[in-house]
């Protein structure tokens, strides 16, 4: 076998916090303007891809990933086959993902498979795209395709694909509680607009576009936990709730116990908590596991999608 043969490229990439999040009213497609501001943390999936003739992926890690598809379905291998196809390449990659971010956990964590895919197999097979020339990629698979590349913190716009950077100072301290119960992105935002449709007198009409708040995007420019923790805010929140009870006693656990705030990421069901260092994500986490919330602390911004050395 050459050395080619045998070489294999690793490629962490994070997963992500939805700290605000707006839904615009459903669009003639059925899809959503949203307005979101990710930032990404300290939780990393790693995707390793080695030559092979074909494409295949399997899983690893701490992560029961046996409910998850191994066929043209699954994103990492859509990115892998999406790449060759773009560049001509004719061989394949072998691909083996470390899952540690929650499935179905509203983190994002398909997309950063997606992501570090991309980038192992552009290294692995010299096809020299790099990070500007994945990204029209990365927006082809999936909304978060592009942020779990880019990394950082960054307003999402449109289906949450069209990225800019937001200036972001310091370190924000994150306790992430994790839900066993998977929420479908789809159903909870159908829920959403029942919800809105019910309750059209009080809530009024939807815009049909939507932005970001100013008083979000200055508390992570100035890295002021106790500001930020006013300004979150997720309009999935409501649906997932609704979905998932068992979330609103989670909520009220942590705010009650030392959270600046908690938030529903994304489309749920991982409760994100904001807090105010190292000492009180820890102390948390703590009275989160005795009350059998499997937990864990992270720090954000972090970058996205690197090549590991060695």
């Amino acid at each position: 076998m050459s050395t080619r043969g045998m070489r294999s490229v690793t490629v962490r990439a994070p997963g992500k916090i939805n700290v605000f999040f707006r839904v615009g009213a459903p669009q003639r497609d059925g899809y959503h303007e949203v307005a979101s501001l990710y930032q990404a943390v300290s939780l990393f999936e790693e995707v390793t891809a080695a030559a092979a003739e074909g494409f295949s992926v399997r899983f690893t890690g701490p992560i029961d990933a046996s409910g998850l598809p191994l066929d043209d379905s699954n994103l990492a291998l859509a990115a892998a086959r999406l790449l060759a196809e773009r560049t001509g390449h004719a061989g394949g990659a072998a691909l083996t993902v470390f899952k540690r971010v929650p499935i179905a956990g509203g983190m994002g964590g398909g997309s950063a498979d997606a992501a570090a895919t991309l980038v192992a197999c552009d290294e692995l097979w010299g096809t020299g795209l790099g990070r500007s020339g994945l990204l029209p990629l990365a927006a082809e698979l999936g909304a978060d395709v592009p942020f779990a590349l880019e990394g950082g913190t960054a307003v999402g716009t449109g289906r949450g694909d069209e990225l800019s950077p937001a200036l972001a100072k310091g370190v924000f301290h994150w306790v992430l509680a994790l839900s066993d119960t998977g929420l479908s992105t789809p159903v909870v935002y159908r829920a959403l607009d029942e919800h809105r449709d019910a309750h059209v007198h009080a809530l009024g009409r939807q815009p049909d576009t939507v932005k970001v708040d100013t008083a979000v995007l200055q508390a992570v420019r100035v890295g002021d936990a106790g500001s930020l923790a006013e300004a979150m805010h997720n309009d999935l929140q409501v649906a997932a709730l609704k979905l998932a009870p068992e979330l609103a006693e989670m909520l009220e656990l942590g705010e009650s116990r030392g959270a600046l705030a908690g938030i529903v990421s994304g489309s749920g069901p991982t409760v994100a908590f904001l807090v105010g260092s190292a000492q009180a994500a820890a102390e948390l986490r703590s009275v989160l596991g005795r009350a059998r919330v499997r937990a864990l602390t992270v720090t954000g911004p972090v970058p996205g999608a690197r090549v590991l050395e060695g």
